[in-house]
């Protein structure tokens, strides 16, 4: 029996395709997918408020916990914003995500040596703190680079603050200035002084190892100079897109508080040395003052160094 000969044309007949093309295709829609979802989520994040981010997450995992209080940015006090934009990107308002001249000069910085320093905008923080996790190398780079590009042109420079001030870690298993405000000054985010907002400001890059109360070293000087930074910001209008078409917060004197209703971190913050488990930022007494109480108990090795031991205590209370 004959075979049938089709009647589709040959040049429109439909050829097999090669494994390297099938790879390719697969690929291309992978990525796709990724884009489309990184948009979605970011456009979603523009409405609600992030409820757990991956560094969250891991300190959760290491038994640190993750505390944290959401404040809307209208009721954050603007000291706290400005020492933000004081500390970490003092051309927020005018630049588009990357601030190019900071970058280079980091990369010259550390191309000489020495202690690394980013150049990182507080919208790249923002896209980091939300959607990514610390370290990483270049492939976390260029995904910080496409969040910060999303999030600028899908959030604004007011949401962008808004994320960061409540996602920023500032201390030890505590997320954003409101939880840091109670846990280092036993009050809330929307009265502070400006060297309250400068401390809180100053322990951004290294918050597990720097306290905002009683600091010490490059930390106190560090808060000094970004209090004096405030009057620059405001001066200058360099927060001014913050609060543009919008009501400002109304400036407020930071209630009275007792200090022994907190307690203040030790030293450990500030050291060098691997870090202590801590819980609420209260490290535990020293084994070394315990040891007198062990020794105590212990019965002498001889017989006869029980009555000297004793002597002086009999000659005392006559």
């Amino acid at each position: 029996m004959a075979k049938r000969r089709s009647t589709i044309p040959t040049y429109r007949r439909r050829r097999p395709r090669s494994l390297v093309r099938r790879l390719l295709g697969w690929i291309v829609k992978f990525v796709l997918a990724i884009v489309l979802f990184s948009i979605l989520w970011v456009l979603a994040y523009r409405f609600i408020n992030p409820p757990i981010t991956i560094n969250m997450i891991g300190d959760l995992i290491h038994g640190r916990g993750a505390h944290k209080e959401w404040m809307p940015i209208g009721e954050i006090d603007r000291d706290m914003v400005r020492a933000s934009i004081a500390a970490e990107d003092s051309k927020f308002c005018s630049h588009h995500g990357f601030d190019v001249q900071a970058i280079e000069n980091a990369m010259i910085r550390n191309a000489s040596g020495g202690r690394i320093r980013g150049g990182s905008t507080i919208s790249q923080q923002t896209a980091k703190n939300t959607f990514l996790w610390n370290g990483g190398g270049y492939p976390r780079k260029a995904a910080e680079a496409w969040f910060t590009f999303l999030i600028e042109h899908l959030w604004g420079k007011r949401r962008i603050m808004e994320v960061y001030l409540n996602l920023a870690e500032t201390g030890i298993g505590t997320y954003g200035v409101n939880a840091g405000s109670q846990r280092y000054f036993g009050h809330d985010a929307s009265a502070m002084s400006p060297i309250e907002a400068a401390r809180i400001a100053a322990i951004y890059p290294l918050p597990k190892k720097r306290g905002a109360i009683t600091p010490k070293g490059f930390t106190r000087r560090y808060g000094n100079t970004i209090a004096a930074r405030i009057g620059t910001v405001a001066g200058g209008g360099l927060d001014a897109c913050v609060y543009k078409g919008e009501a400002v917060p109304v400036n407020k004197a930071p209630p009275p508080v007792a200090k022994q209703a907190r307690p203040e971190p030790g030293e450990e913050y500030e050291s060098a040395r691997p870090l202590a488990p801590v819980e609420n930022g209260v490290s535990e007494a020293p084994p070394a003052a315990t040891e007198p109480d062990k020794l105590q108990p212990q019965p002498p090795v001889a017989n006869e160094a029980a009555p000297s031991s004793q002597q002086p205590v009999q000659s005392n209370q006559l």
